[in-house]
């Protein structure tokens, strides 16, 4: 067998038993994270909820996210990502399904600080603790990128399923009620399929060889090797790096746009077009296939030339001009227009920007400012969705908001560019 040969089976074998499991779990956890998104468009009604209710529940989700993110992270990197991660689902898989449940206002704040205390850590576990530990830092854009293609996937199935389950009450509850409970279910069976395909390490896995097993731990330590040589972290260290926390800043302003877009777009854009719930979830799915492509495509170009900054700048740039255009538009195919270009900008650097962090962060260090870049940005997930919503309330439109959005967006690709191009991990590996 020609060593080509081998390369690709490993790899092949590395994206069945890490990258699609992954892949799978990331999709549920977007189902079951933004299908409140398509609940509003009947449930806001049945409750009572104004704009500025809904903003809030929608963005409480991360407080709860925020509270538990970096000691969750810590536990996964110290203990077992692969039974820490499994907790994870099914946890937010019971949340969820009690959401079907509720009756009044308190009870929806409650429930979305649950969820997000019952999801918190899952991304940074993936990007900081199992990923680095079967992908090198050249693998990784590309292998981060397409497992991140599940957040698209996840909208492609999540719009018309959501909008045709909010047409079908069953045993006495409404369609909203529905949404929330059926798509709680995969989560509690996945998490417990999890325990079973995933491995800790190299050497627990049983679909590696010994030499392969061997070849991706010391892949894996060279790799731990060179970011000590430029500098060592501990996680304390880490949380007062500067670079980290221009991180943190970069982040949190991409995730207000992102929350606030992906709350809002199909209220808005049932709003601007008059088109029925079913119509929203088939539509939505033109915009995030276009995407899903785009994605794989801005991983596939860092993975091959190594270059970061501009692979995540580029698209905030594109997502702000359709972010601050969109509001502005009546003509319901213009707006899908802008929420095409819009969503290109908010999806598709977000696996090459994953990998940035443990390019010069290892261990505990990486999984700590992993989890504390994403707390940091995730309070963004909070400020979008709520401050749209006031906005609304309080002028009657979407514009200001949404040019509020699209100058979060455009702050974020400034500072991306603004992150140092030498980092220790640049010549540390070789893509297998």
């Amino acid at each position: 067998m020609s060593d080509s040969t081998v390369v690709r089976s490993l790899k092949y074998r590395k994206y069945l038993h890490i990258v699609v499991p992954l892949f799978l779990a990331s999709v549920i956890a977007f189902l079951d994270r933004v299908n409140v998104a398509y609940a509003a468009l009947t449930m806001n009604k049945d409750m009572g909820f104004t704009a500025q209710v809904f903003g809030m529940g929608a963005g409480i989700f991360f407080l709860g996210y925020i509270l538990f993110e970096v000691p969750g992270a810590l536990i996964a990197e110290k203990w077992s990502p692969r039974v820490w991660v499994a907790r994870i689902m099914i946890s937010w898989g019971i949340v969820c399904g009690l959401m079907a449940f509720m009756t009044t206002e308190l009870e929806f704040y409650i429930y979305r600080f649950l969820l997000g205390a019952a999801e918190a850590s899952f991304y940074p576990v993936v990007y900081a603790v199992i990923m680095p530990r079967w992908f090198n830092s050249t693998e990784r854009p590309q292998a981060i990128s397409i497992m991140l293609t599940s957040l698209l996937v996840a909208a492609i199935i999540g719009s018309p399923l959501a909008g045709w389950l909010l047409g079908v009450p069953l045993f006495g509850l409404k369609g909203w009620q529905v949404l929330f409970f059926v798509e709680a279910i995969p989560a509690v069976l996945f998490g417990i399929i999890l325990l079973y395909w995933l491995s800790d390490w190299p050497k627990d896995a049983k679909w590696l060889t010994q030499e392969e097993k061997q070849m991706l731990t010391e892949q894996y330590e060279q790799e731990i090797a060179a970011k000590n040589s430029a500098k060592k972290y501990t996680v304390w260290q880490a949380f007062h790096d500067k670079e980290v926390l221009k991180l943190c800043l970069i982040y949190f302003m991409w995730i207000t746009g992102f929350w606030g877009f992906n709350f809002w777009m199909p209220t808005v854009l049932k709003a601007v077009s008059g088109w029925s719930n079913a119509a929203i979830g088939w539509i939505i799915v033109i915009p995030m296939t276009i995407t899903l492509i785009a994605f794989i495509l801005v991983g596939n170009s860092s993975s091959r030339t190594g270059e970061k900054r501009w692979h995540v700048a580029i698209p905030m740039f594109i997502g702000a001009v359709g972010m601050g255009l969109g509001p502005f538009v009546s003509d319901p195919f213009i707006s899908l227009v802008l929420v095409c270009i819009s969503a290109i900008g908010v999806y598709v650097g977000m696996g090459v920007w994953w990998t940035y962090p443990t390019s010069f962060l290892s261990g505990p260090a990486a999984a700590g400012a992993v989890g504390l870049i994403n707390s940091v940005g995730n309070t963004g997930g909070w400020v979008g969705p709520y401050l749209t919503g006031f906005i609304k309330d309080l002028t009657g439109s979407f514009q200001w908001a949404y040019l509020y959005l699209a100058f979060s967006l455009m702050v974020a690709g400034l500072l991306i560019l603004t992150l140092r191009k030498n980092l220790p991990t640049s010549q540390a590996n070789k893509p297998l």
